[in-house]
């Protein structure tokens, strides 16, 4: 049987025990549905000898070829990945486009005896829902942004608030990057797709009812876009201010970035790439503080001169005005915490308006 779904969420909550992805790792890991598992019935190099073929020789060639290595790779993953389940398992299976891939394996999984079905549409089904969802319809959620200079520890103020039940949306972490110029992570950044999946996700499990909290960002975090149907969202929030000394700025960008910053020749080479926005002596300046080893010295001087303007500069093009601010003495867990307390309940006399 072909399952179809009219809506993500239906997608989400699609009920089976098992949802499986019998696309290639590559296709696999660019993005795939939600807690699905990966059994390849082609591996990379098999779908590309497979589509070789096609192209070049002859499409039933390709075909023969490629049932024998579908087969083939089905009866392994039966006898290895899929040994433990009993007869009642109810699998969910996609390809690319719900076609020969998912079918073969479908089959093989009814003739056993479990009860597997398949998507229609496979994963291009999925992936135009979620397109849908962040580029086309509306978002019903209410918004509110945390703002404030680079280094006053929104990220850490946001983990502070969901734990104190509010509801957040954290696009920093589902793009896995910090969103500055210096905020790479030690692992790359997911995919345009796959953070797009991931951000679908986390949306289809907020309450439209309650106000998200969100980190202030541009339209990019890190090499990944934010979708038109967020950011429009982004653009017309209230936003909460939060704001540190330069000095107390600069200890936790120290701290938060000292497992991601890049050796001396690679961060030189990053801010060489900014003298077309900033002055060459302000950029010789940055290097010369690379040279010197002065890291605490950079890190004050790029809050200064690059950080803190292109910050102010955003700020009056958009023309933000905050509906709350909150001072910060210093950037300890115990005052990160209070400051949370605090954003919670700012939050919650927003919704008794109304908002």
């Amino acid at each position: 049987m072909v399952k179809s779904f009219s809506s993500l969420q239906d997608m989400y909550d699609h009920g089976y025990d098992t949802i499986i992805d019998v696309r290639s790792p590559a296709e696999f890991a660019e993005d795939h549905v939600p807690g699905a598992i990966n059994l390849p019935v082609l591996n990379n190099e098999e779908r590309a000898e497979v589509g070789t073929i096609y192209v070049q020789e002859s499409p039933f060639l390709a075909r023969k070829l490629g049932a024998a290595m579908v087969f083939r790779n089905a009866a392994r993953h039966i006898e290895e990945t899929l040994s433990q389940y009993e007869g009642g398992w109810r699998p969910l299976v996609y390809c690319w486009r719900g076609g020969q891939r998912s079918g073969s394996f479908t089959y093989l999984l009814q003739q056993i005896g479990w009860r597997a079905e398949m998507i229609s549409g496979g994963y291009q089904s999925y992936r135009r829902l979620v397109h849908q969802m962040l580029y086309e319809d509306d978002l019903p959620y209410r918004l509110v942004l945390l703002d404030g200079y680079t280094g006053t520890a929104k990220t850490d103020l946001l983990k502070h608030v969901a734990e104190l039940g509010a509801q957040v949306l954290d696009l920093e972490g589902l793009a896995n990057h910090r969103g500055s110029l210096l905020g790479g992570m030690p692992e790359d950044q997911p995919g345009q797709k796959a953070f797009e999946s991931a951000l679908a996700g986390a949306l289809s499990r907020l309450d439209p009812s309650r106000p998200v909290l969100v980190e202030a960002e541009s339209s990019k975090v890190g090499d990944r876009i934010i979708p038109p149907s967020l950011w429009s969202l982004m653009k017309q929030a209230p936003r909460i201010e939060v704001s540190a000394s330069v000095e107390e700025r600069c200890r936790y960008l120290l701290r938060s970035y000292s497992d991601g910053l890049p050796d001396a020749d690679t961060l030189s080479e990053m801010l060489e790439r900014l003298r077309a926005r900033r002055s060459n002596a302000v950029v010789d300046g940055w290097l010369s503080l690379i040279e010197e080893g002065d890291m605490a010295g950079l890190a004050r001087a790029l809050m200064e001169q690059h950080y803190d303007p292109a910050y102010r500069s955003s700020r009056r093009n958009i023309g933000a005005d905050a509906v709350a601010e909150v001072q910060l003495k210093d950037l300890d867990d115990q005052t990160l915490q209070s400051a949370a307390t605090t954003i919670c309940d700012t939050l919650e006399g927003l919704a008794a308006k109304g908002f």
